[in-house]
């Protein structure tokens, strides 16, 4: 979108980089509380590693369920905590259902020709794993009126 990190208006980098004085309610202790304790080089290796960071793979790929980035063993740890909140309606199902398992998982080929199997694991997911009765439909290639009435138990 920009050439350098500082051409991009919206951004804190200018204030936090020392190229302008911070907004007021920009906080850019923290950050730069990173790098050094002492104010005269702590900005400039922020600098470096904004510049190192450019052109490197991101690093949102791996973040898990939209919340969550880390080494396996670190999101793996945090799945019993995360179980206990996930009936919590204010967080976002994507938050709460972090470790659900992919569709194509719930719904193997064996699942999707056993007609009685499939529609458990309808229910499962949408009751165990937080998938939209949309997202279902979607995905088995079904009307979504046919995955409303399995969860309601009127098939």
């Amino acid at each position: 979108m920009v050439e350098r990190p500082e051409a991009w208006k919206w951004s804190s980098y200018r204030a936090t980089a020392g190229r302008e004085s911070p907004a007021p309610y920009l906080t850019t202790d923290w950050v730069l509380g990173q790098f050094s304790r002492k104010r005269a080089t702590t900005e400039q290796k922020y600098r470096q590693f904004v510049e190192w960071g450019i052109g490197k793979e991101t690093i949102w790929r791996e973040v898990k369920g939209q919340s969550i980035l880390g080494e396996d063993d670190f999101v793996d740890g945090l799945i019993s905590h995360i179980r206990k909140h996930q009936d919590i309606p204010e967080i976002p199902k994507s938050h709460r259902y972090v470790n659900r398992p992919s569709l194509d998982k719930v719904f193997p080929k064996t699942v999707i020709l056993d007609k009685s199997k499939r529609d458990k694991k309808i229910i499962d997911a949408v009751q165990k794993y937080g998938y939209t009765q949309q997202q279902i439909a979607a995905h088995l290639n079904m009307h979504y009126s046919t995955i409303s009435n399995l969860v309601r138990g009127k098939a």
